[in-house]
C-alpha cells in the first residue's frame, strides 16, 4: 500500500495516522541503537496512545518514566502515576472501559500484588496491554531476570506473547493493540520481554519515521460498549448473575470464562499475519534434536545449534512468539521430527516445559527434557545447553 494512498488524518500530536501493515511491514526504516525501554518509548510514540498509568518497579521504572516523557511531548493523551501496583492495574481498567487505549507496565513483586486486577481485565474485555519486563519474585529478593512470573498470568485469560529481543518489542508492542483491539477478540494482551536481558540491553533496532502513528482505537466496535455519558458503569454488574447464586448466575459465569478463552483462540489468525507465524524456526529442518523455547533462552538455544553444528549435531531451535493462545499445530508439526526435545528457561519450576508437555502428549514419541534450567538472575550460557544435549542423547560428536 502506498502512503499516497492513505487517508492522511493525523492524530492530536500532528503524526498522520496509517494501517498497521503499513507501519509495521511497509514504512522505510532507519537503524538505531537503543535499550528496550527506549524502545519501547518509540513504540508508543507511534501508537496513538489515549492512557497510561505507572508505577516504578525495577526493571520496568525506566520504560515507565519514558511513556510519561511521551505525555511530556504530546504523544499520549492521559498519564499519571498509581499509588501502587494493584491501583494502577485498577486505574487502567477504568481509562480502557471508559474507551482508551491504555497501555501500563510491570516486573515482579508488582505482578504479583496486581494479581487480582488481570481476570478482571479479561472478565470485561478490555484490549489494554501490560509491557510485561519479567524479573524474579521475592523468593527471596532478587531484582535479576527470571521468568517465574509467567507462570502466574498463563490461566487469567489474557493473550501472551513472548518477544525474543528489542526488535521484536518494538514490533510486537505495535501488533499487540491492533490484535487486542479486534471486535472478536478484544481481551487484554501481555507482551512479555525478559528483564534486563532486553530492557536494559543496547541493540540495534530498525525503526519507522516517528511522524506515523496506529489509527486511533474505535471503542464503539467493541463487544461491549464503552461507559460514556449514555452508558453507565453498571454495564459489568448485571444483578441477577452477579448478586444471586442460582442456576442462572453459574451458567451466565461458566460461559462467559469459556467465551473469553474462545476470543484468545480467534486471536490466532490475526497474530499468525502480524507476527509472521506464532512459532519461527532456525537450524537443520529435519533434526531429531530440537530446543523449544522463549524470549532470551531461545537466544541462548540458537548459540548451542550454531556450536552443535560445528560439532557435527543437527539441532532445531523452535521459538515460541505467543503462549496464549498456545501454538499446539505449530509446536506439533515443527517437532515432528524430533527425537529429543529440550526446553531451557529462566526459572525455577519450568512452566513452559509443563507447556509443551501437556501440549505433545499423546502426538510425539519424542523424549522432553525441561532442561536446562537457570533462576535468580544466572545466565544461562550455550555450554550448558550443549552439555544437556550430550548428556541426554545418543549422539556423537561428527555424527
Amino acid at each position: 500500500m502506498s502512503i499516497k494512498n492513505m487517508t492522511a488524518e493525523k492524530n492530536w500530536s500532528g503524526q498522520t495516522m496509517v494501517s498497521t501493515d503499513y507501519l509495521l511491514f511497509e514504512a522505510p526504516r532507519e537503524k538505531h541503537f537503543m535499550t528496550g525501554s527506549e524502545v519501547l518509548k518509540e513504540a508508543m510514540k507511534r501508537c496513538t496512545v489515549d492512557a497510561s498509568v505507572s508505577y516504578p518497579i525495577t526493571p520496568q521504572s525506566e520504560a515507565a518514566h519514558l511513556i510519561g516523557e511521551l505525555w511530556a511531548e504530546g504523544y499520549v493523551g492521559t498519564y499519571f502515576r498509581g499509588e501502587n501496583e494493584f491501583g494502577v492495574m485498577s486505574e487502567v481498567a477504568g481509562c480502557a472501559m471508559a474507551g482508551a487505549r491504555t497501555v501500563t507496565t510491570t516486573s515482579g513483586p508488582g505482578t504479583l500484588r496486581a494479581m487480582e486486577n488481570f481476570p478482571m481485565w479479561s472478565g470485561t474485555r478490555i484490549p489494554v496491554q501490560l509491557i510485561l519486563m519479567a524479573r524474579g519474585i521475592n523468593s527471596p529478593l532478587t531484582i535479576q531476570p527470571d521468568n517465574l512470573e509467567v507462570t502466574f498470568m498463563l490461566e487469567t485469560g489474557c493473550m501472551i506473547w513472548y518477544a525474543e529481543n528489542v526488535q521484536e518489542l518494538f514490533d510486537m508492542s505495535i501488533a499487540a493493540f491492533t490484535v487486542a483491539e479486534m471486535p472478536d477478540v478484544h481481551v487484554p494482551i501481555v507482551t512479555v520481554v525478559d528483564g534486563f536481558f532486553v530492557s536494559h540491553t543496547r541493540e540495534s533496532v530498525m525503526l519507522p519515521s516517528d511522524d506515523i502513528a496506529l489509527r486511533r482505537y474505535d471503542p464503539y466496535a467493541a463487544p461491549l460498549p464503552p461507559i460514556d455519558s449514555e452508558m453507565p458503569p453498571g454495564r459489568f454488574l448485571r444483578d441477577p448473575f452477579v448478586m444471586k447464586s442460582n442456576y442462572i448466575s453459574y451458567a451466565t459465569h461458566a460461559s462467559w470464562q469459556w467465551e473469553i478463552r474462545s476470543a484468545v483462540e480467534r486471536s490466532i489468525p490475526y497474530a499468525k499475519h502480524f507476527l509472521e507465524g506464532l512459532v519461527h524456526t532456525t537450524g537443520d529442518e529435519d533434526a531429531e534434536i530440537v530446543f523449544v523455547a522463549c524470549g532470551t533462552a531461545s537466544h541462548q538455544a540458537k548459540e548451542a545449534n550454531r556450536e552443535l553444528t560445528k560439532m557435527g549435531i543437527k539441532t532445531k531451535v523452535v521459538k515460541l512468539r505467543t503462549i496464549r493462545p498456545f501454538p499446539h499445530a505449530e509446536l506439533l508439526e515443527a517437532t515432528k521430527n524430533a527425537k529429543y526435545i529440550f526446553v531451557p528457561e529462566f526459572n525455577v519450576v519450568g512452566w513452559l516445559d509443563k507447556e509443551v508437555t501437556t501440549s505433545l502428549y499423546g502426538k510425539s514419541d519424542a523424549k522432553i527434557i525441561g532442561r536446562p534450567r537457570v533462576a535468580g538472575g544466572m545466565s544461562m550460557p550455550a555450554e550448558a545447553i550443549i552439555q544437556e544435549v550430550l548428556d541426554n542423547t545418543d549422539v556423537k560428536k561428527g555424527a
